[in-house]
């Protein structure tokens, strides 16, 4: 916690408030007393208080009256009640007020610090967890889907449709085009948006594995299953379940995914009971599904219950004029996380991206970027900075073939210096990135002394 917690201590006793003020503000608390209630809720709306402890007993209004209209006017206020009159009943219904806990009189000073640091901790992590969703929904906003093309703007539209409805939906596109990204964006605009969205793709575990993580299993079902462990299905339940590469499954998981869709019901690894969940599934797939059932490789009925809404996206190729607005996109986000100062493309080096096919789609592109921001000293981009498959350079054999010697040995050794170079530059970036940008993790990772390490990057000015 970087601030001082500010805690409002409200009882009719001078004695109690005394003494809870003293051992917070050892605790290290900003706090504050009130020996009556009308004046502590005339105090709670001028002053924002991140903990109220209240007396139960209390004359003109009690602690469950001050406690329920403190919530009403402050509904994430935590509160602590306090009294000598501890009863089963009136701890349940100070529970169901809204109260975090519950303090009986006497209390000694440590079992009071550590009920109010255990209930400060879970109010900072609850204003985490809002901030965190608050976060993902605005990452996820159909703003942040980059691109103004014909074909992306009708992507738009089906999300926009879709997304309010428990619709199943099955994403068609090339690999690096934004599956996921338009996965969490009919997420986040659903009414599931504040339950898990999980993510699995189908295409990097084994047949037994994606089973297990799926669909759990029982403890004894096979070698390795020393616990019961509930699939992600199951975690899952209220949300949003994301299988990307859904091509990949083979027929036996088909059949148990078609039982999900149908019976909105699992049966774990081993099991013998089913367990219903409650959850939307969004797919997607890079391959073509019609052609795999013509040669029985996917089930018909299974693939009209996933393609209930299709939504087909472009390949980057396709996306006329999206290249420069993903671009600038990626160029700032990357100058932000590196701490760069790449101002600008020049018309030439835009010209090459617009004319490279590629084929990685868009993570292909936001990859290039970042690599080009990471490696580049200029406040401009201009071609020769790209890599040599989006250069595309031309050798113009009369200006680089040597006249004698001396030549020879002077061209021989730029070209070595030149390729080591990009070689070296494209070692360390990889190399930081694979790592999260954490040097000592990266150099011990490719085995080098951290010093050795840091050089090469000071070299080439690589900045984490």
């Amino acid at each position: 916690m970087s601030e001082k917690a500010r805690i409002l201590v409200v009882d009719d006793e001078p004695v109690i408030c005394k003494s809870c003020q003293e051992i917070l503000t050892e605790a290290g608390y900003e706090v504050e007393t009130l020996q009556s209630s009308r004046a502590a809720l005339e105090r709670v709306k001028e002053e924002l208080f991140d903990l109220v402890l209240i007396d139960l007993k209390m004359p003109g209004i009690d602690g469950m009256e001050f406690l329920r209209l403190v919530k009403q006017s402050n509904p994430e206020i935590t509160a602590i009640m306090i009294t000598g009159y501890s009863t089963i009943e009136s701890a349940v219904e100070a529970i169901k007020l809204g109260s975090f806990d519950y303090i009986p009189k006497p209390f000694t000073p440590d079992e009071l610090a550590l009920r109010v640091e255990k209930a400060l901790k879970t109010r900072y992590l609850l204003q985490e967890n809002i901030y965190l969703r608050r976060e993902l929904q605005a990452k996820y906003e159909f703003s942040n889907i980059i691109g103004k093309s014909k074909k992306m703007q009708e992507v738009y539209k089906i999300i926009e449709k879709v997304a309010p409805t428990d619709s199943t939906v099955l994403i068609h596109g090339e690999s690096g085009s934004g599956k996921e990204l338009v996965a969490r964006a009919i997420h986040y605009h659903s009414s599931r948006k504040d339950k898990p969205f999980m993510s699995v793709d189908c295409g990097a575990l084994s047949e037994n594995l994606l089973e297990s993580e799926l669909f759990g299993h029982v403890k004894g079902s096979f070698t390795g299953a020393i616990i019961t462990k509930p699939g992600l299905f199951e975690v899952a339940d209220g949300g949003t379940f994301f299988l990307d590469e859904i091509g990949d499954i083979s027929p036996a998981i088909q059949a148990k995914l078609l039982r999900v869709l149908q019976e909105r019901e699992i049966k774990p690894v081993g099991g013998t009971k089913t367990t219903k969940v409650n959850i939307r599934l969004i797919t997607a797939t890079n391959k073509n599904l019609e052609e795999m059932i013509e040669k029985r490789m996917f089930r018909e009925d299974l693939y009209y219950r996933l393609n209930v809404v299709p939504i087909f996206l472009p390949p980057l190729r396709e996306r006329e004029g999206d290249i420069p607005l993903l671009v600038m996109h990626f160029l700032n986000k990357y100058n932000l996380e590196r701490n760069k100062d790449v101002k600008e493309i020049s018309p030439e080096a835009m010209k090459l991206l617009e004319e490279y096919p590629w084929p990685g789609n868009v993570r292909e592109l936001e990859n290039v970027i970042e690599r080009t921001v990471v490696m580049s000293d200029a406040e401009m981009i201009r071609p020769e900075h790209w890599p040599l498959n989006i250069q595309k350079k031309t050798i113009n054999l009369e200006t680089i073939i040597p006249k004698n010697a001396e030549e020879l040995k002077r061209l021989k050794k730029q070209a070595k210096e030149e390729v080591v170079g990009e070689i070296e530059k494209s070692f360390i970036v990889e190399t930081l990135k694979r790592n999260d940008w954490n040097i000592s993790k990266a150099a011990k990772d490719v085995g080098m002394k951290r010093q050795n390490f840091q050089t090469l990057m000071k070299k080439y000015q690589i900045k984490p």
